[in-house]
């Protein structure tokens, strides 16, 4: 299986997040990825696609608010990293503003997710890894892999967090219907729900969308990702949300990912996107399931069993020690 990973996703580097009420140590660090790379064979640098297929999916004004943003907030006078500390309730007006501190509202919803001077290439090669592994799979591989750092689910159309700014998935979903796929299909195994994944085809009902996830009624981002939520108008039963207790092991995330492989199926995709979270391993600092690292060969086998071309990409994980061998693991099985 071909791999694909830029070093320049190293640079985003910020210093700290908001967690819980106090600032902590940033999570999704370059520590990451320097650990999963260690770990994985033949990492291919990713070609250089340009932005068309980013901007299929993200507002014009997002992407300059990525590009812009850090320069910005030192023109004004800021220290340290890009985060938000306000934020528009839903269903108010929307307004043309210009200082940061209301485009960084604007733009995102927690704090957990700062900018850096270096954010948007980390972010754009993320992307470049992950439409280099589409265009494997298109000239004819049966799977492909980008170590997607930074991450990108929980990024919508027009807005960052969870430590996402582009959405890899839906760029990657995008860019195969428009290189002629008809269906595609995103399967989501990270522990906490790609809401911005669902957003974005929320209403459409050529990409379908399954998640397994932690309960958002206990777990972030808590206002996605409820099994009432099915989509809408042309994207009605196109979307599949399948929320997991805490302290899920093997038989009750296989289950759930068998209901989600068996809704794909239904649906006949010509291509899956896998976002795969290695966060859910049972020692992950942040979360709360509880798979070990032999369980992740036995669910990749359970996907690779369905016969699709195949996408796989990074998303969370966060036990630096333990990400190198879960990931192989996952690769191994498929």
């Amino acid at each position: 299986m071909r791999r694909f990973f830029s070093p320049r996703q190293l640079a985003h580097a910020p210093l700290q997040e908001l967690h819980n009420g106090g600032f902590t140590a940033y999570a999704e660090s370059p520590a990451r990825a320097e650990a999963m790379a260690a770990a994985l064979d033949g990492l291919e640098l990713p070609a250089d696609q340009g932005e068309a297929a980013i901007r299929r999916v993200h507002a014009p004004a997002y992407l300059d608010f990525l590009k812009t943003a850090p320069a910005k907030w030192a023109e004004a006078g800021r220290p340290g990293d890009v985060m938000g500390y306000v934020w528009p309730i839903v269903g108010r007006r929307p307004l043309r503003l210009s200082r940061i501190d209301a485009l960084v509202g604007q733009y995102s919803f927690d704090a957990s997710t700062p900018l850096t001077a270096d954010t948007w290439d980390a972010a754009y090669w993320s992307t470049q890894s992950a439409l280099s592994a589409l265009a494997a799979v298109q000239g004819g591989d049966r799977a492909a892999f980008a170590l997607c750092r930074p991450p990108g689910h929980h990024a919508g159309a027009d807005y960052l967090g969870g430590y996402c700014y582009l959405n890899t998935a839906a760029i990657t979903a995008q860019a195969a219907r428009d290189g002629g796929a008809g269906r595609v299909a995103v399967l989501d195994i990270d522990y906490h729900h790609g809401n911005g994944t669902q957003d974005i085809f929320y209403d459409r009902g050529d990409v379908f969308y399954a998640s397994l996830h932690a309960d958002p009624a206990t777990d972030y981002p808590f206002y996605w990702g409820h099994a009432d939520e099915q989509g809408a108008g042309a994207g009605l039963g196109a979307n599949l949300n399948l929320p997991l207790p805490q302290g899920t092991t093997l038989n009750g995330f296989r289950a759930a990912q068998t209901t989600a492989l068996d809704a794909i199926a239904a649906f006949g995709p010509d291509l899956l996107v896998v976002s795969f979270g290695a966060d859910t391993w049972e020692g992950d600092p942040i979360s709360h399931l509880k798979l070990k690292t032999e369980d992740y060969s036995i669910l990749a086998a359970d996907i690779a069993a369905r016969g699709w071309p195949t996408v796989i990409l990074m998303e969370g994980g966060y036990a630096v020690e333990a990400l190198g061998r879960n990931v192989a693991g996952f690769l191994a099985g498929f």
